[in-house]
């Protein structure tokens, strides 16, 4: 069953297929769930949180907002993310606005994407992708390290 991280409260929300008419709402805030899958904004500590919480294998967008690379990645991200809703969830750190997250992590150059899958980093690698090569590398690297998860 598909699973959508709430943007209000980082709640883990499970949605029926076929979704019923009208909007789902977040069982914890009861705010409108967003399930179209676009990537979500977080911080540091919301990045902890989804990661540990997630259910659904996790594809982290480190970016700053002077990055060509990082804005021609944009919308391979947001497709990718479009088409796993609900089965993987793009997440976007602005490593300007939080360096010490950045620094944490070990980034060396951005775009930097990491896969989490059952809590845990599974694969990274820096640089834009076409948007195939983005999804089998990230289908791949949660197979390999996913323990069970799957996209």
């Amino acid at each position: 069953m598909p699973m959508f991280r709430c943007k209000a409260c980082g709640a883990f929300n499970r949605v029926r297929e076929p979704r019923p008419p009208g909007a789902p709402e977040c069982g914890r805030c009861h705010g409108l769930l967003d399930v179209s899958g676009a990537p979500q904004e977080v911080d540091g500590e919301g990045l902890d949180r989804a990661v540990l919480g997630s259910p659904v294998p996790v594809l982290l967008d480190l970016w700053a907002p002077w990055c060509a690379p990082c804005r021609a990645a944009a919308p391979i991200l947001d497709a990718v993310g479009r088409a796993q809703a609900g089965r993987l969830l793009v997440l976007k750190l602005n490593t300007e606005e939080h360096p010490h997250v950045a620094h944490a992590l070990r980034v060396q150059g951005i775009p930097t994407f990491v896969v989490y899958a059952g809590g845990r980093e599974v694969a990274r690698r820096s640089g834009v992708m076409p948007r195939a090569e983005l999804e089998r590398w990230v289908m791949m690297s949660v197979a390999q390290g996913g323990a069970g998860a799957t996209v």
